[in-house]
């Protein structure tokens, strides 16, 4: 669905936001992965059109047999694809109603009766029509995310870009809104970019882990966690002696649990130090592969 290929992007200040990355993006949710400066948002700004790249090529199937040059043709892209930042703002005195049928418009969907249609039947997806005609500027965070949504979906696109999508949102509002982007990933690509790795493992089917630029690991999530299989162990330990522990192994994470720290390590053999192997999750493999990035570095 979406191809790309030694993407490049270097900021005005220096920073590699992009560096040579590569990814194959097929139908379904996909999970991006990463910390805060990892270069997430500058990768999806430059597929959202909104910025150029130094260097590289993405490629968007078009639907018909072709392609569409992602970095070149932005007005064709911007017919295929649906885009919600993360600082998605709104007009706070304008009806939910009123303001996606501008969005409509805007669009290119200038016939009335259809737009109409369209608009009236993208509220009661998101499941905003009983409060469409509500201001903006009164609804809850997680009903401006969905509005978001609505105005992402206008002109059926092929791709949508989710960008940091739950952040602030309350658990009820960040089930109801993945739900939607579930169900809309059963027809379109779906890009969604996050730092909560239970989103990835709940939702994507594929993934990639970027940081300081650069693609660490990409595939299935299931995958990735199989492959650290009998290699993570957890013990819980006084926080006097944390030091010592982080000093002997390699910590993955450390969590507080009753105000003493639960540790998880990366060993191929038993550590000792009575280390209990537990079965790995997506936030082992995240946290392993930030560690080897680190060390790398």
């Amino acid at each position: 669905m979406l191809t790309i290929r030694d993407l490049s992007k270097t900021y005005a200040n220096g920073v590699h936001a992009l560096d040579k990355v590569s990814l194959d993006i097929p139908q379904g949710m996909f999970g991006l992965l990463g910390p805060n400066g990892a270069g997430k948002s500058s990768l999806m700004r430059t597929l959202a059109t909104l910025q150029d790249a130094d260097g590289g090529s993405v490629a968007l199937d078009d639907g018909n047999g072709g392609t569409i040059d992602v970095l070149r043709d932005k007005e064709a892209v911007r017919r295929q694809l649906g885009y919600l930042p993360q600082d998605f703002g709104v007009y706070p005195k304008v009806s939910a109603l009123e303001l996606l049928d501008h969005f409509a418009i805007l669009k290119g969907l200038t016939a009335r009766g259809p737009r109409k249609e369209v608009v009236e039947g993208l509220l009661g997806q998101v499941n905003l029509w009983d409060v469409r005609k509500r201001r903006l500027g009164t609804f809850s965070g997680g009903m401006r995310q969905r509005f978001g949504i609505a105005q992402a979906l206008l002109g059926d696109p092929r791709l949508v870009i989710v960008d940091e999508p739950t952040a602030g949102l309350d658990p009820e509002e960040r089930n109801r809104f993945l739900n939607l982007l579930a169900e809309i990933s059963e027809r379109v690509a779906v890009i969604l970019s996050t730092h909560i790795v239970e989103d990835v493992t709940d939702l994507c089917p594929t993934m990639a882990i970027l940081n300081r630029g650069q693609v660490l690991l990409s595939g299935r999530p299931v995958d990735a966690i199989d492959a650290l299989s009998r290699q993570v162990w957890r013990k819980q330990v006084a926080k006097a002696e944390l030091a010592g522990y982080e000093a002997r192994h390699m910590v993955l994470s450390k969590r507080l649990v009753a105000g003493n720290p639960v540790l998880h390590v990366f060993a191929s053999d038993p550590p000792g130090d009575g280390f209990e192997q537990v079965e790995p999750d997506l936030e082992d493999v995240y946290f392993r592969q930030l560690r080897q990035h680190a060390k790398a570095a």
